[in-house]
């Protein structure tokens, strides 16, 4: 199977690619360098010149806190690229999957957003990713939509590279611990995805490790498993104030994943241990 992943740079387009590559796949990964997605005849010549059988986008413009002021360029990349891959997708009959988020929903509650919970984002980024979907729901027959929270993945920054290099010059940090949802693992994502691809089990899914905490509950099994002796102290969300508005509830139901013969993922905190041995391990 050839499959063709988007956002191959980022933290989760590389893990595909090797989870991939990894069992035999053929698997091409891009970045913005190689095409650009928001041109739409360089998307369309470049998908006609390698034929995918699939398409795997995960290329986004995420940082949330820039796309309130520069809404244009989120706008490009979320929304007009994603129609540029979803055309060319349409035209050639090509299995497409979608990345989404969290920030499609609004945060509000206590309770885990299921797949059908009607999205209402509260920032630019996560309407952009919403205008995403609507895109691959209208125009194709053959979709994945996976909405994912909280990445961290050997290829690029996160939280947990964050929170380590905080510890290094730092004996106490102030955390939000009013935000609560599930921290994903990119390795863990990618055999999910590289097993949903090859079925024909289509529709929205979330997608995360199991289990849910805040951010502060997060940092300190970061630094409890990494062995380092900081003192999280927990804040409000109103106390660490940022340009984008974030949900407080990013739980997300992962029931649709069971009920259609996918494994769920494994605990966060398993999946923190194993990636700090990643870390280890090429340092």
């Amino acid at each position: 199977m050839k499959i063709l992943v988007t956002g191959y740079t980022g933290q989760l387009g590389y893990d595909v690619v090797h989870q991939g590559l990894e069992l035999g796949l053929d698997m091409i990964g891009i970045g913005s360098k190689d095409v650009d997605i928001t041109n739409k005849q360089a998307v369309s010549n470049y998908v006609k010149k390698v034929k995918p059988e699939a398409i795997i986008h995960c290329a986004a413009y995420t940082a949330v806190d820039k796309a309130e002021d520069d809404k244009d360029t989120c706008q490009l990349v979320n929304v007009e690229g994603t129609y540029n891959l979803v055309k060319i997708a349409k035209e050639n009959n090509i299995k497409f999957m979608y990345i989404s988020t969290d920030y499609v929903f609004n945060g509000e509650g206590e309770v885990a957003f299921k797949e059908t919970d009607e999205p209402n984002p509260i920032g630019h980024y996560g309407r952009t990713k919403l205008e995403g979907e609507e895109i691959v729901k209208q125009l194709l027959d053959k979709w994945f939509i996976i909405r994912i929270s909280w990445v961290f993945g050997f290829n690029g920054n996160n939280f947990v590279k964050t929170m380590l290099r905080l510890a290094e010059t730092r004996n106490e940090l102030n955390v939000v611990s009013d935000q609560v949802g599930s921290p994903t693992y990119t390795s863990d994502l990618a055999e999910l995805i590289i097993d949903m691809i090859k079925t024909d089990k289509y529709g929205i899914y979330h997608a995360s490790n199991e289990g849910f905490c805040s951010w502060a509950e997060f940092s300190r099994e970061i630094f409890r498993q990494a062995d380092k002796q900081i003192k999280v102290n927990s804040i409000s969300t109103e106390e660490y104030p940022t340009r984008a508005a974030r949900p407080k509830n990013s739980r997300m139901s992962k029931q649709k994943l069971l009920d259609s013969g996918f494994s769920p993922l494994p605990r966060w905190q398993d999946a923190v241990e194993r990636y700090l041995k990643q870390l280890q391990e090429v340092n």
